[in-house]
Order: structure tokens, then C-alpha cells, then sequence
């Protein structure tokens, strides 16, 4: 990386030099440009929400690959093609790793941050945020009587154009052979949402559902199915239902480009609940 230099021209665009707590990385998805991306967001040092792209995270050198609650730096600028405010685009090659911020002391380092995320309750007021100051990122707190709702995807398998996208860095690249060796991305042939119960207006409760897109949830299934074969599901759902349910459970909520009025879960976060002698128990997915 340019150290001497704050900023530079790639691509025609001014970009500067950010340095971004990683709080989210979704699932990859087939791309039309890049074969295969990762929706990435975090928050910079002065509290502003980022949502990075192009990141193929999976083809990214060992030493960049970074993690959830992780200090990264690297050159952005404001996505001039999304009319998010969160959205920047990233020079990959410019991205470094740096600490993490550990879960000790009951999660306070991590809360610090959490706490300057813009925090509703439902989605009724998440859209109301969205369409009057353009907010697309943001914490859904609190919850009550979640549940995991599980549902086969229509098509178990990629589609052939799909497929197509995705193996195109089995041709080669003429300047980093190595991603010859990444295998094809699988595909999840489940989907997963959450439905809760909130409080809307006048404070009736109703529920709502949204589609969980996290990794670290995707990256579950696949250890489940691995280690327990068809009782794959009972172990999944242990973790997400039963273990989640003893800790202070909040999502980081997201929407989509093409569909700006729907929110997907992109990141789980669940700090242990605040109680006096609570210790915290580590990372659930590990």
C-alpha cells in the first residue's frame, strides 16, 4: 500500500485511505462482473457506516482475508453507481488487516461501537429511516420469540448461467494464478429467516420475517451437514434458536440494490446479556 499518500486516482475516481471495523460479510453470490462477490460492511473510526464492494473474498490473499471484528484499512470512495450513502467501492489491493477487537470485558469494546449504529426496533421504522435520511444500514433491536424458519431453495443447484459465472476463474489469470485452485463456490440449498415478534403502531405486536444472508450462519450449515449428516438440521437449529436465545441477540439489517425496500439480515451479532456475574463465552461459531 501507498503509505505517503491519503488518496489517489484508480479507475478515474478519487479515492482515500479508511480504516473500517468489519461487522458483516454475507454468503458470496454469483456475479455477472466479478463471477463470484461478498457483501462486506463495517463502521470507520468516526462512526460512519460502510458497505464494500467489489470484495471476492474467497480469492483474496491469506493475509487479507479478514474477519468478523476486524480493523481493516484500505483506499474507498463513494460508489458513484449506488445512490446509498453506505455503499463505497474498494480497492482491494490496497486492503491490510489489522487487530481485532476481542469480546472481553462482557463485549464493552465491541458495544462501544455497536452503540453508534442507528438502532429500531421493526422494519416499519427502518423504512421510515430509509426514505427520510437514506439510511440502509442499521441495527434491529430488540426482539422477542425468535424462531428459524427453513425452506429449499427453488433450485438446489446453481443454474447454468450461474455455474458459467462462477467458474470462469478456472480459464486463469495471467497475474494471479493461484485462483485457478479456489474450488466452486457451493450453493446453500436452503434458505433461512427468522421471523420475531415486534410492536408496531399503538403498540399492537405483529410479526416479521427476514431472510438471514451472514456467513457465519451459511458457513454453519455446511459444518452441520459435514459432522451430522441428515440430522444436519436439529444441530443448526440448536445453535441458532436455542443457543442465540440466551444471549442479547440483535441483527444488523441491509437492503439491496436493485430492491431498496427489502431488508436482509447480513450480519449476526450476539453479545452475552448484561447480568451481573454474566461472563462472555466466546464466539457461538467457533
Amino acid at each position: 500500500m501507498d503509505s505517503y499518500r491519503p488518496w489517489m486516482l484508480i479507475g478515474g475516481y478519487q479515492m482515500h485511505q479508511e480504516k473500517i471495523l468489519i461487522l458483516a460479510k454475507t454468503y458470496p453470490a454469483p456475479s455477472g462482473r466479478y463471477d463470484e462477490i461478498a457483501c462486506v460492511a463495517g463502521i470507520n473510526e468516526n462512526g460512519e457506516m460502510r458497505r464494500l464492494y467489489p470484495i471476492k473474498f474467497r480469492f483474496l490473499d491469506n493475509e487479507q482475508q479478514f474477519k468478523k471484528w476486524q480493523w481493516i484499512t484500505a483506499r474507498v470512495n463513494k460508489a458513484p453507481k449506488d445512490h446509498r450513502p453506505e455503499s463505497h467501492n474498494i480497492d482491494a489491493d490496497s486492503l491490510e488487516c489489522g487487530r481485532q477487537v476481542e469480546t472481553g470485558g462482557n463485549w464493552e469494546s465491541r458495544r462501544s461501537w455497536l452503540d453508534r449504529i442507528p438502532t429500531f426496533e421493526n422494519e416499519d421504522q427502518l423504512e421510515e429511516a430509509r426514505k427520510t435520511s437514506q439510511t440502509t444500514l442499521a441495527l434491529l433491536y430488540p426482539l422477542a420469540d425468535v424462531r428459524l424458519e427453513i425452506t429449499p431453495t427453488k433450485n438446489q443447484d446453481w443454474t447454468p448461467e450461474e455455474r458459467e459465472r462462477l467458474s470462469r476463474h478456472e480459464h486463469g489469470d495471467l497475474f494471479r494464478p493461484e485462483m485457478v485452485n479456489v474450488p466452486i463456490l457451493r450453493k446453500v440449498p436452503f434458505d433461512f429467516h427468522y421471523k420475531y415478534i415486534v410492536k408496531g403502531l399503538g403498540g399492537i405486536e405483529k410479526e416479521q420475517k427476514h431472510k438471514i444472508v451472514d456467513w457465519e450462519a451459511c458457513r454453519l450449515y455446511w459444518r452441520c451437514r459435514n459432522d451430522y449428516g441428515q440430522r444436519w438440521e436439529e444441530y443448526f437449529r440448536k445453535k441458532l434458536e436455542l443457543d442465540l436465545g440466551g444471549r442479547d441477540l440483535m441483527f444488523l439489517m441491509g437492503t439491496m440494490h436493485r430492491f431498496p425496500d427489502q431488508w436482509l439480515i447480513v450480519s449476526l451479532i450476539y453479545p452475552p446479556k448484561r447480568e451481573p456475574g454474566f461472563e462472555a463465552q466466546g464466539r457461538l461459531f467457533d
